[in-house]
């Protein structure tokens, strides 16, 4: 069973495995696990699926999608990929299968700006979240064109929101989502993935922060560091299609063998390309 960390406490505290999406594909290829409970997305279970094709893949509830993921479709990169001929592709994880199968190159949020730097190209497209492609124009050269999709949750979020939380505890850093809005992530202490924050908040030897993302990361943080103080920016940072999946779900998932997630095979093995070029380029 893994969960993904924006799940609910209940959902986490349960499952053998938790972390951000790739890190739980990856993780369930390395275990002996026939059967994987994946407690997220439907994204995040299809790229379950594409790293184990010889494993069951259980998304207890199919409804869990994604917003961002739904603002791209394959249809309509192959259509900017026209306008825009020979410009490689850099797709966020966080999308369909399908679309990964149309891309040249996935990244993760962590790992945006090393994949782009290291096609050595002058322009790139990046889809499909515009925040995280204007986070990583601050450290390229490249020109990057981003697709105009964001995720709803984090784009809520206000610079007007992080300046009221931060005055109320102005002894905590602000760790930010490179999802968020650039206004947002000019006000941040430090911009991370979910396993970034989780690493960060470790190593730092500050005793309060301010958390910038999905507020189901507070539990692992909170947990993972006992003596430390971790605070919402907003009561409104919840993803409702993250908080579907409850116990139930997984208990009758469980019981049923499904619902199973399966990627046709030559979507997945043009997306598994994409994946395993990421995978391949150096961490800087």
């Amino acid at each position: 069973m893994m969960a993904h960390n924006y799940q609910r406490d209940e959902i986490q505290e349960t499952a053998d495995m938790t972390g951000d999406s790739l890190g739980l594909s990856m993780q369930a290829a390395e275990t002996d696990a026939e059967v994987i409970v994946f407690c997220g997305v439907h994204f995040m279970a299809e790229t379950a699926a594409i790293i184990c094709p010889n494993k069951t893949v259980l998304l207890p509830r199919m409804d869990a999608g994604c917003p961002m993921a739904d603002t791209i479709t394959p249809k309509a990169l192959k259509a900017r990929k026209a306008e825009l001929p020979g410009l490689p592709v850099v797709t966020y994880v966080n999308t369909t299968a399908a679309v990964k199968a149309e891309s040249d190159i996935c990244c993760t949020s962590a790992n945006a700006v090393s994949v782009v730097n290291s096609l050595k190209a002058k322009r790139v497209l990046m889809t499909p979240d515009r925040n995280l492609a204007a986070y990583a124009q601050r450290f390229t050269r490249a020109e990057i064109i981003p697709w105009h999709g964001c995720c709803n949750i984090h784009d809520r979020l206000t610079a007007e929101q992080v300046l009221k939380a931060k005055a109320n505890r102005p002894q905590a850093l602000v760790l930010a989502h490179p999802e968020c809005r650039p206004e947002v992530i000019d006000l941040a202490d430090a911009v991370r993935s979910t396993s970034g924050m989780l690493a960060y908040s470790k190593e730092s030897p500050a005793q309060e922060f301010l958390i910038a993302t999905e507020n189901g990361l507070l539990f692992q943080l909170r947990r993972q560091n006992p003596t430390k103080k971790f605070y919402q920016v907003a009561r409104t940072m919840l993803c409702p299609n993250m908080k579907l999946t409850r116990l139930e779900d997984v208990v009758q998932a469980l019981k049923t063998m499904e619902p199973v997630v399966k990627v046709p095979p030559a979507v997945r093995k043009k997306a598994l390309v994409t994946v395993e070029r990421m995978l391949a380029v150096p961490r800087d």
